[in-house]
């Protein structure tokens, strides 16, 4: 009978985790699902005479990609987001590090989040008259005489890069700060005591066990860098033009969403692919980790019983 009733207990569980997944399962269904279906389909279809899409399956749109100036812009694309990827993650380490050994992470993380509260057009003209020809810092370089005309900071790759390292910088110190701060610092000082630099013990040590952080900081860095196109807009020049103008240009100005669409979808797949490798990779790295420790920890009792033995 009581066998019964926890099987009762269990089933009713099951329903109402069931229920509860109810409405994110919705959510997502549709609003990610339902407008990712929308663009495969649109990808597959041909260009309205006045913008939108006529219903005749047709594989133009991606055939149109495949030409010399988008693989120049996609080049491009992908090097800015390298770079600027890297930069967010360099300046995060450090910063998430600092985080973790201070006693004030509530008001560090509280600074962090503040940028949040503003809309990011409004941070983007900030640069703008930060790095203008009459922007803050020309200005404070004339009056001091550093200078004798205006430096053009704005409108090239260097001031997107900067901006985009800006925007997207706490979106690689948070999952870094959170690795940092669950790692256990007692492991530093036993390599510091095994005779590892300070370098050393942090870079041989402390780097493998945040792996997972750094990992997801790169994805929630890297994708939504890939398809930015605000900040080029506003502070790049025509060497700046990235893959993310392209798909607003096709889908707002010209009207060819088909070519927009299948823009997009080629994004998307090369970025689900790209996080599921590193995910694969980091659970294979995972795996082999808790594989060393009960290879040691099966070593240990052995050894102890060898000992025993000689006494």
């Amino acid at each position: 009978m009581s066998g019964g009733g926890h099987r009762h207990i269990k089933g009713g569980l099951r329903n109402y985790g069931t229920l509860y997944a109810f409405p994110m399962g919705l959510w997502f269904t549709l609003f990610f699902i339902f407008p990712l279906l929308i663009i495969a389909v649109y990808s597959f279809l041909q260009k309205g005479l006045h913008g939108g899409v006529v219903w005749n399956f047709t594989l133009k749109a991606y055939s149109q990609m495949f030409v010399a100036s988008y693989g120049k812009l996609f080049v491009r694309t992908l090097l800015v987001t390298i770079v600027s990827t890297a930069l967010c993650i360099l300046i995060a380490l450090p910063c998430g590090y600092a985080m973790a050994k201070s006693k004030h992470q509530t008001l560090l993380l509280f600074l962090i989040i503040i940028p949040f509260w503003t809309n990011s057009l409004i941070r983007i003209n900030a640069w703008i008259g930060i790095l203008g020809n009459e922007g803050v810092i020309n200005e404070f370089l004339l009056k001091i005489g550093f200078i004798k005309e205006e430096i053009q900071f704005l409108y090239n790759q260097n001031a997107v890069i900067l901006v985009l390292v800006y925007m997207f910088l706490p979106y690689a110190i948070l999952p870094i700060f959170t690795a940092i701060d669950k790692f256990d610092f007692a492991l530093l000082e036993a390599a510091r005591d095994l005779g590892a630099t300070k370098s050393q013990s942090l870079i041989k040590v402390m780097l493998p066990n945040i792996q997972a952080g750094i990992i997801t900081a790169f994805i929630f860095t890297f994708i939504p860098i890939f398809g930015t196109y605000t900040v080029p807009l506003f502070v790049g020049g025509k060497d700046s033009y990235m893959i993310g103008n392209v798909i607003v240009d096709q889908a707002t100005k010209i009207g060819n969403w088909p070519l927009a669409a299948s823009i997009s979808m080629v994004i998307t797949v090369l970025s689900t692919a790209g996080v599921l490798l590193m995910m694969a990779f980091s659970s294979h790295e995972e795996k082999k980790q808790k594989d060393r420790l009960n290879r040691e920890r099966e070593a240990k009792p052995l050894k102890g019983e060898a000992g025993h033995g000689e006494i």
